[in-house]
């Protein structure tokens, strides 16, 4: 009788199929982009929380600014390309908002979801017709492979 071999190759392909998915996540590989991908064809909904592509996508059409309502300290940690900091607990923030035109389209994002859910309610109460933020946040950007700048 002839003694039988491990199955070894079974084991090392998967182990290279898993780190050749673990090094396309951390690359970036694939990822959501703010300048590269698809650009949408319509906005979201206002009022909406959308997912890492169908924000990637939709903060890619013309007009559309891109608001980060953590604190500024959070904001110097990182955050997405083009990104204008608004912070949600600054005492000026409803005037921050005011001063925006109400009628444009709004990607609003925070760490992970919470607050840029409440900037956009408050910017619908305020008349805001365009709003919509990144459900998960800048976490789920980031494990989505989207990139994040410190300048």
């Amino acid at each position: 009788m002839t003694p039988r071999r491990p199955a070894t190759r079974p084991l090392a392909v998967a182990a290279a199929v898993l780190l050749a998915l673990g090094a396309a996540g951390c690359s970036g590989a694939g990822g959501v982009s703010v300048t590269a991908g698809p650009t949408a064809q319509s906005a979201p909904a206002s009022g909406s929380q959308v997912g890492t592509e169908e924000f990637a996508a939709a903060l890619k059409r013309p007009g559309t600014t891109l608001l980060d309502v953590r604190t500024p300290a959070e904001f110097a940690e990182g955050h997405l390309p083009g990104a204008v900091n608004i912070d949600l607990s600054a005492p000026d923030f409803a005037d921050r908002i005011a001063a925006l035109p109400p009628d444009a389209a709004y990607a609003v994002y925070c760490r992970t979801g919470s607050r840029s859910a409440e900037a956009v309610s408050r910017m619908t109460d305020a008349g805001f017709t365009g709003a919509f933020d990144l459900a998960g946040g800048i976490s789920a950007w980031q494990e989505a492979g989207g990139e994040v700048v410190d300048d």
